[in-house]
């Protein structure tokens, strides 16, 4: 190969180089980064991150049972609780427990009606108090926002006037039925659970059937 070829290569190569770097020095001076002044996440009037405390949802108020109860169907309440129920309860007087206690009673009992039933923590902590109408109606309405930490899986039953055929077909269990409250009669206040010595209580407040229990 002729040397003068050989030179041509060295040169153009060379050249390249050249190029090269001076295209980049070129392009890091035309290109800056400058740093914002302020995140453009800092949005003027966003809501601060919601805490614990305020992340917190409100539970659902509901409609007074009173005046559903005044309705209510008793034979659907029995197809539903025969229905959906039988599978962790007994109904008949003396029945024996099942997953859940035995439910003759239970309207006007306390939380803990049946002697010698394993409930949970969770329903321990309301031991005494009764199963009044607004109580069982918050409870079937949600288990788990009642007494957080029941063992009863029962998601609860949305429908309103379909809780107050199931109480008032409860209500049926029993020598002597608690009289029915008053069309107009307002709501109770639900009970609060009882704090524990030394531990910290939490407060009572109470879709598709399950299987509604009052007390597990």
């Amino acid at each position: 190969m002729d040397s003068m070829e050989v030179n041509k290569g060295i040169a153009a190569v060379l050249v390249a180089g050249i190029v090269f770097f001076l295209t980049g020095m070129i392009a890091d001076n035309l290109v800056r980064e400058t740093p914002l002044e302020k995140s453009v996440l800092n949005i003027q009037g966003a809501p601060a991150e919601a805490t614990a405390s305020t992340a917190a949802a409100k539970p659902e108020e509901l409609p007074p049972i009173a005046p559903l109860l005044a309705k209510a169907d008793v034979q659907a309440g029995n197809k539903y609780a025969h229905t959906v129920c039988t599978a962790c309860h007994t109904f008949d007087q003396g029945g024996k427990p099942l997953v859940g206690p035995n439910l003759y009673g239970v309207v006007g009992g306390p939380h803990d009606h049946e002697e010698g039933f394993n409930y949970s923590p969770a329903l321990e902590k309301f031991k005494g108090q009764p199963w009044s109408y607004d109580a069982l109606n918050t409870w079937l309405f949600k288990p788990a926002q009642y007494a957080p930490g029941t063992r009863m899986t029962f998601a609860g039953i949305p429908s309103a006037q379909q809780r107050a055929d199931v109480i008032a077909y409860l209500r049926t269990l029993a020598a002597n039925p608690v009289p029915l409250p008053s069309p107009e009669a307002a709501p109770a206040a639900a009970p609060a659970a009882t704090t524990p010595a030394g531990g910290g209580g939490t407060p009572a407040v109470a879709p598709a059937p399950a299987a509604p229990q009052p007390a597990k």
